[in-house]
């Protein structure tokens, strides 16, 4: 696989004292996601670079490159998301956004509260912003739970399996070590665990094209993906109980509370 230049104007340092600054603030509240942001750009220094390379290197990828569809757009679209038949990835997709009150734009909006480079016209920045929109997508297709703590941290996991990154396994282990003082086991610290390990079967989902994979059956995509079932983290689930497994919110539940997301 080809090496790429690194993103122009960009120093090639990781900025190790924001990360560490952002991870506290993010233990501290897990609902702070800008923190997320500001740890990702920290420290996945080259990784947009490596994994632009590696999708232009597959069979539909330099179809996809050329294309550049910005995702953001079309899951923010109401239309868009309404049509995907029953049982399918999409369908799923609405779902998922109809239960947890999340949004596409709401993600970018969050993304967008310090400056970055993520928004300008580069290939790179495409493929960040890539990565970014089809987070949602990665929760429906690996079951882990978007407004929980342990599932946010499981699918860091998954993540930095997939597409590498400092940023993502800071934070994961991050979150599993102090689940093991708060919580007084190990079982959610074994769920991020499998979270990596399951990343690291499951097949490239950077390289799909996700305008087709949302209109496959569910079922079938994580056969094909290899997407297993995430058997320790089901088990933390029902061990831990709501309130351990979501350790890190500072969000109460009831009514007018804002879905906690420790990840994006």
């Amino acid at each position: 696989m080809a090496v790429l230049p690194p993103f122009p104007g960009t120093t090639g340092r990781r900025d190790w004292r924001t990360a560490f600054d952002a991870i506290r603030k993010l233990l501290a509240n897990g609902d702070d996601t800008t923190q997320v942001f500001r740890i990702m750009r920290a420290l996945n220094v080259g990784n947009a670079p490596m994994n632009y390379a590696r999708l232009i290197a597959t069979g539909q990828g330099g179809r996809i490159a050329y294309d550049r569809v910005e995702l953001a757009q079309r899951f923010s679209d109401p239309a868009f998301v309404a049509g995907f038949a029953p049982g399918t990835v999409g369908a799923a997709y609405r779902h998922f956004l109809e239960t947890t009150g999340y949004s596409a734009d709401g993600l970018v909006a969050v993304s967008r509260v310090e400056p970055s480079v993520d928004d300008l016209a580069h290939p790179y920045a495409w493929f960040g912003r890539r990565v970014r929109d089809t987070h949602d997508i990665w929760h429906v297709l690996t079951g882990y739970q978007a407004d929980e703590s342990m599932g946010e941290a499981s699918l860091v996991a998954f993540s930095y399996a997939q597409v590498g990154g400092l940023g993502w396994a800071l934070i994961g282990t991050a979150a599993a070590l102090k689940s093991i003082r708060v919580t007084g086991s190990m079982l959610f610290a074994k769920a991020v665990w499998e979270g990596y390990r399951n990343g690291r079967k499951a097949r490239w989902i950077s390289g799909e094209d996700y305008l087709t994979l949302l209109n496959e059956p569910l079922d079938a995509a994580r056969a094909r993906l290899g997407i297993v079932t995430p058997v320790a983290y089901l088990r933390a689930q029902r061990e831990l109980g709501p309130a351990l497994a979501s350790y890190l919110s500072t969000q109460k539940t009831g009514a007018g509370a804002v879905p906690e997301r420790i990840a994006a």
